[in-house]
């Protein structure tokens, strides 16, 4: 697991003194919700100059220069994470740690603070980055919390608190999950959704198993990325270069690929036929990239070729009635 994280940063709280107590806490300023970023279980107390990112799960300073980025997993993955996150193999990502410290986090969860910093790439000139990793294994959860910053940027203080003073909320339901997304789906056209993948892409399927063997089912992804899109004479060589890196299958054959117009929008849309690695069955896929000025919505359907009639229909559908938020 690559550790860097894609971010604008540059390469790289006697009777009369009771009394006193109790007014205190009366009339005292509240104490800070939690801010979760979209479908995460970790929430986080940022400063004020930190807000949600619209580009990753986490926070990033609104003047750039510091980031906090979440990732989650199993809850088994912690024990092997803990092994594995040795000072050697951290440095091999970039990360040259100083300080590794045994906490309790988010009411009892054992974790590890990694502190130290990201040298420039390759010899570069320039500031190095103040790095702040932390490992969370609750028993229902992993958590992989990187937070970074400029020098200058925010203090050890503020950062190191952000990220210590994380607080892990229960599962949220699959429903819940799909609310949180950053587009609505207006007509599922007889698709539902089976798992939602960081906070930003949702797994659907068509048919009554969530686990598919040898494709039982047509599948469709739809993934929001907030990143600047290719210019328009550049699309055609973005979508193709996005479908053949689409490791699970094999001998790409491009039967239709083409950019349009509606209604106001650009789009690019592929149709291929294709072989499943794992299984070696030939199906058809269809990628539809709708662009926007600062991100584009992907889609990726994939159906076997013997199920192809009215699938290719039904993925556009979907495709056409997704609202982003």
């Amino acid at each position: 697991m690559r550790l860097r994280h894609a971010t604008s940063l540059p390469a790289r709280p006697i009777a009369g003194v009771l009394a006193l107590g109790l007014a205190a806490l009366l009339c005292g300023p509240a104490l800070a919700e939690p801010i979760f970023p979209s479908g995460s279980r970790f929430g986080f107390e940022p400063p004020s100059d930190m807000a949600p990112s619209r580009r990753f799960s986490g926070f990033e300073r609104k003047e750039g220069g510091a980031t906090v980025s979440v990732v989650e997993l199993p809850a088994a993955a912690f024990g092997d994470l803990e092994k594995n996150f040795t000072d050697e193999n951290l440095k091999s990502q970039g990360f040259v740690v100083q300080k590794r410290e045994a906490l309790k986090v988010a009411g009892g969860a054992d974790a590890v603070l990694f502190t130290g910093e990201q040298p420039p790439e390759g010899g570069a000139a320039g500031p190095a980055v103040q790095k702040w990793l932390l490992l969370v294994g609750d028993p229902t959860v992993t958590g992989i919390i990187i937070a970074q910053a400029l020098p200058g940027a925010e203090t050890e203080e503020t950062m190191r608190g952000m990220v210590t003073g994380v607080t892990i909320r229960p599962a949220l339901s699959l429903d819940q999950q799909v609310e949180s997304l950053p587009f609505r789906i207006a007509n599922p056209a007889g698709f539902r959704p089976v798992r939602v993948l960081g906070g930003n892409s949702v797994l659907l399927t068509q048919g009554p198993k969530d686990q598919m063997v040898s494709l039982e089912q047509p599948i469709l992804v739809l993934a929001q990325a907030v990143q600047p899109p290719p210019a328009p004479e550049q699309r055609d060589g973005f979508a193709r270069a996005a479908l053949y890196a689409n490791q699970t299958m094999k001998d790409f054959v491009i039967e239709r690929s083409q950019s349009y117009r509606q209604n106001g929008v650009d789009w690019h849309e592929i149709v291929a036929r294709a072989t499943d690695l794992p299984t070696n069955v030939p199906v058809v896929v269809s990628q539809t990239i709708r662009f926007a000025p600062d991100g584009y919505l992907r889609a990726v359907g994939v159906v076997r070729e013997d199920q192809r009639e009215g699938t290719l229909a039904k993925f556009r559908e979907v495709v056409d009635s997704v609202q982003v938020k």
